[in-house]
């Protein structure tokens, strides 16, 4: 019959209608699922901006423990922390999330110690540390913090002309100092005139670039602070002889390090690439891009570093030290010893790189307290106030302080703070520009439509 037909046609359809729009919610079920169980993005941003950096990584995994992230503030704010913090929860499941309406739940706010709103914390067992800014660069130092225990202090040495923490101008150590502190480590200046001694609390000692001679008290310190399992940073410039750049040769402390394997020459790097071009800097600031396999190193890979006024080093294993080298210039370099001269001229008697510029060596100590550890590097600059932002040499300087303090698991590419990435035209470029958006171009569209207006006309 054909209404039955009809019917059974309509059943049929019926049906399929059903089982397909069954299948449409169950295929959007499970994504929502997965969704919602496996948080997963994409940054497609140049410099990953809406990514974590390896350290945040580095210390997600790694959790032994759970890790709470609480931020108090106003739920018109939560979309904002959320983006940043949910960052956090998708690396690990040990680390949790809240998001708490300060204004609703006052008391617990006032007993949590809430002070201004927006303010974060984060917590590991009964530890419980502040971020000061809603940065990653203030969160994984207070992940730091709360993860580690005990103080380690950084103890710049001063009374010889090294860069000073308290100078904020273009060589000193001021940014360094807030780095250091951003890594959980306390900093305080030690001056080592008139009493030449390493206070006990230092963890670290950073030598910074002393422009005269240390007198033998002062290195005799140094020297038993590293023998008897003290860690310390040397960074050496060379001993140029003109103008106000004058610096002694400081053999004494320099024998020293002789004697550990680290011979520190008496030369001046250049980099002869013409990379430094690039970043508007001549060849006394050599820059490296390839690194060893120490771990100080180990995760810098292709990032450059910038050394200004450098000197080279000889590297070998002492009686009771083990030296590796760091990283060397390419062989694009050469390392003069006119040092008496700002003229710089090639001769034949300069050193073809490449040329090591760091290292790092243990100081067998044979007592239970623990091996020495040193870092020699033949330039200072790197970590001044103008130089220290220069691509990975914060990077560079911090893992320095983490390998010297045992704090390995710490080493890696650090949090960086937000960039703008400007357009940079000259007078030519922007006349250029203007003439072609708002001249040629609607010339063009006009003398188009003439052209096809006159064809079909």
């Amino acid at each position: 019959m054909p209404g039955q037909d009809q019917s059974r046609r309509r059943a049929a359809t019926f049906a399929q209608a059903i089982v397909y729009t069954l299948i449409v919610i169950a295929i959007i079920g499970t994504l929502n699922f997965l969704a919602n169980r496996y948080n997963k993005s994409y940054d497609s941003t140049a410099n990953k901006k809406f990514t974590l950096s390896d350290q945040s990584s580095k210390i997600a995994k790694n959790l032994k423990q759970d890790l709470t992230i609480t931020y108090w503030g106003q739920p018109s704010r939560f979309s904002e922390a959320r983006d940043l913090l949910d960052r956090y929860k998708n690396l690990s499941p040990k680390i949790d999330v809240k998001l708490e309406d300060a204004d609703k739940k006052r008391t617990q706010a006032i007993a949590a110690g809430v002070k201004a709103l927006p303010t974060i914390y984060v917590q590991v067992g009964n530890k419980k540390e502040e971020a000061k800014t809603l940065t990653e660069e203030d969160i994984t130092g207070a992940m730091v913090r709360a993860l580690k225990g005990g103080d380690r202090e950084v103890c710049f040495l001063s009374g010889y002309g090294e860069h000073t923490i308290d100078n904020t101008e273009r060589d000193g150590f001021s940014k360094a100092k807030e780095l250091a502190e951003k890594g959980n480590y306390k900093t305080q200046n030690v001056k080592m005139i008139p009493k030449a001694e390493i206070p006990m609390e230092c963890t670290i000692a950073v030598l910074p670039g002393p422009r005269r001679d240390l007198l033998q008290p002062a290195v005799d310190a140094i020297k038993t602070y590293v023998e008897n399992g003290g860690r310390a940073l040397f960074m050496l410039d060379p001993p140029l002889k003109f103008g106000q750049a004058e610096v002694d040769d400081n053999t004494a402390l320099t024998n020293v390090l002789a004697s550990w394997g680290v011979t520190v020459q008496k030369d001046l790097v250049l980099d002869l690439s013409g990379v430094g071009q690039l970043f508007q800097l001549g060849p006394e600031f050599p820059l490296v891009t390839a690194y060893e396999n120490h771990p100080i190193v180990r995760d810098l890979k292709d990032v450059a570093t910038g050394f200004p006024i450098a000197r080279s080093l000889e590297v070998k294993n002492g009686d009771k030290t083990t030296v590796e080298k760091l990283f060397a210039t390419s062989e694009d370099s050469i390392a003069t010893k006119n040092l008496s001269s700002p003229e710089i001229k090639q001769s034949k008697d300069d050193l073809k790189g490449p040329l090591v510029l760091a290292a790092a060596g243990t100081y067998t100590t044979g007592k239970d307290t623990g091996n020495g550890r040193f870092v020699v590097v033949g330039s200072s600059g790197f970590a001044a106030n103008n130089f220290i932002a220069f691509n990975g040499n914060r990077d560079l300087f911090m893992n320095m302080l983490n390998w010297l303090s045992s704090d390995e698991d710490l080493i890696s590419i650090r949090p960086k703070e937000p960039s703008d990435n400007p357009l940079n035209m000259n007078a030519r470029q922007v006349s250029t520009l203007f003439y072609l958006s708002v001249i040629a171009l609607p010339l063009a569209i006009v003398f188009v439509g003439a052209g096809v207006w006159w064809r079909r006309r």
